[in-house]
């Protein structure tokens, strides 16, 4: 089988007001999800779709693209977003899923599915090569959002990205002479992007408000003492909780900790960003968060 690969992410600055605009800083993570594919000339119009999470089989589908009905499957909620997504495909491609071919398609998730590092940005762009279409279009039409995880897993590396009034972004290299020093805590439950994205969206923002988030990324980028930065990420933070008016993560879980904490994406669930301190893994360890990453163990710079 022919395989693609694309990196999972890391969301540093700009969470929910990506969405309106604001510059966001984003990093590959080293774990992502591999796409294998193969055809067979049998004339039976088939999608034999099989998806692991961390090499153990978690969904099977058997789907006629012809009448896009699913013929069989382990998990129907999941098999019809994935019906509905290759049918996006289908849509946007010049050459898939047109003739009577069979297509075997597999997916493996490296990381664990909890962990919120982008699983669907990376099969959304890992089907866009392979077929050969626009990964922000398919998004879109499949997911939403404001595409940033997408243009991570497309480049395999750190972005500047905005999303209005058009998507842009750069590559750009983030590698901090700090980096050793920061940490990434994971706090054991996934948070619904969706219904993060839909609080933030009912409440009235500025203009203002998104320009002062990409200047905090800007200034993040020229970054080269750990003590600054830390200082932006604890006014990051501050603005975020003042304006979706609660608390920030610090605050609720880590009100002791010395370090600053940072939330990582949509706020509650996911990744947090710190700096090492004394006995830094036991602190978090001792208050129910044992999953703590060096930045060369989860980072891909």
């Amino acid at each position: 089988m022919n395989a693609i690969f694309s990196p999972g992410k890391l969301m540093l600055t700009s969470e929910y007001f990506a969405i309106d605009g604001a510059l966001v800083l984003a990093v590959p993570t080293r774990l992502g999800q591999e796409f294998f594919f193969e055809e067979a000339d049998d004339k039976k119009s088939l999608i034999i779709w099989e998806a692991y999470h961390q090499n153990v089989l978690w969904l099977k589908a058997v789907i006629d693209y012809q009448t896009w009905q699913i013929l069989e499957t382990n998990i129907p909620s999941s098999a019809e977003f994935i019906t509905k997504t290759l049918k996006n495909v289908q849509q946007l491609s010049h050459t898939k899923f047109k003739t009577n071919l069979t297509y075997h398609l597999k997916t493996n998730l490296q990381f664990p599915a909890d962990y919120g590092l982008g699983s669907s940005s990376t099969l959304m762009t890992n089907l866009a090569e392979w077929a050969e279409i626009d990964p922000f279009h398919l998004n879109m039409i499949s997911l939403g959002g404001s595409g940033y995880d997408i243009a991570v897993a497309k480049e395999k590396s750190a972005v500047l990205f905005q999303s209005k009034p058009e998507i842009k972004y750069e590559k750009v290299t983030f590698n901090p002479s700090f980096k050793n020093e920061l940490i990434f805590i994971h706090l054991n439950q996934k948070q619904d992007s969706r219904e993060g994205i839909s609080f933030y969206k009912s409440k009235k923002k500025s203009p203002k408000l998104i320009s002062e988030f990409s200047e905090i990324t800007k200034k993040i980028m020229l970054c080269d003492e750990l003590e600054n930065f830390s200082e932006l990420m604890m006014i990051h933070e501050r603005k975020i909780a003042n304006f979706l008016e609660i608390l920030t993560v610090k605050e609720r879980l880590f009100s002791d900790c010395p370090s600053f904490v940072k939330s990582l994406g949509a706020w509650g669930g996911d990744f947090v960003m710190s700096a090492k301190f004394g006995d830094y893994k036991n602190y978090f360890w001792d208050k129910g968060f044992p999953a703590v990453f060096e930045w060369f163990e989860i980072i891909n710079s």
